[in-house]
C-alpha cells in the first residue's frame, strides 16, 4: 500500500443517499440537527475536522437510502453555505449541487429578542433572510425586527 492510500480516509461508500459535503466544522452538528438525522434509522457516516483545501478543517453527512427534498437541504445554508449535496444512486453521484439560501426561513429559527411575540404566542417564528456588507447571512424577524447574525441564530 502506498502512503497515498493511507492517508485516505476509509469510508463505506453508499449504494443509495446523500453526501452532504464541504460543512464547516463548526456548523456541523447543527447541520445534523436541521435536518433531523439523529432522529433517522437509517446508516447515518459523521466526519469531522477534516482536513479541506476551501475551508480549512470540513465536515461531512452521510445517510444512506435517503434523498432530502431541496427545501430541507436549503435549511442548512443558514449555518453552512458551503454545504455540497450529492445524491447517490447506485454507488454513482446521480446529481450534485450546492445548498442555496431561501428568502424566507418559517419554523426554523427562534429569536432571539426574548420580548418577541413569537417566543410567547403559539406561532412559527419568520425571518427573512439578508447578506451584511461582508456577506454574512443576517436574518431579520417577522414580528419584532429583530436581526441576528445566520451562525449565531438560535435553530429550533
Amino acid at each position: 500500500m502506498t502512503a497515498t492510500h493511507k492517508e485516505e480516509l476509509a469510508v463505506a461508500a453508499l449504494r443509495n443517499g446523500t453526501v452532504i459535503d464541504h460543512i464547516p466544522s463548526a456548523a456541523l452538528f447543527k447541520a445534523v440537527h436541521i435536518l433531523g438525522i439523529e432522529h433517522m434509522d437509517k446508516s447515518v457516516t459523521i466526519g469531522n475536522n477534516l482536513h479541506s483545501g476551501k475551508l480549512g478543517s470540513k465536515g461531512i453527512i452521510k445517510v444512506a437510502d435517503t434523498e432530502f427534498d431541496e427545501a430541507t437541504l436549503n435549511r442548512i445554508a443558514i449555518i453552512a453555505p458551503t454545504a455540497v449535496v450529492n445524491t447517490i444512486r447506485d454507488y454513482e453521484v446521480a446529481s450534485k449541487r450546492s445548498v442555496s439560501l431561501p428568502d424566507e426561513l418559517v419554523g426554523i429559527v427562534r429569536c432571539a429578542n426574548h420580548k418577541c411575540i413569537s417566543n410567547h404566542e403559539p406561532m412559527q417564528t419568520r425571518f427573512s433572510v439578508t447578506r451584511s456588507t461582508d456577506g454574512d447571512v443576517v436574518l431579520r424577524c417577522h414580528y419584532c425586527n429583530h436581526c441576528v447574525d445566520g451562525k449565531d441564530a438560535p435553530i429550533l
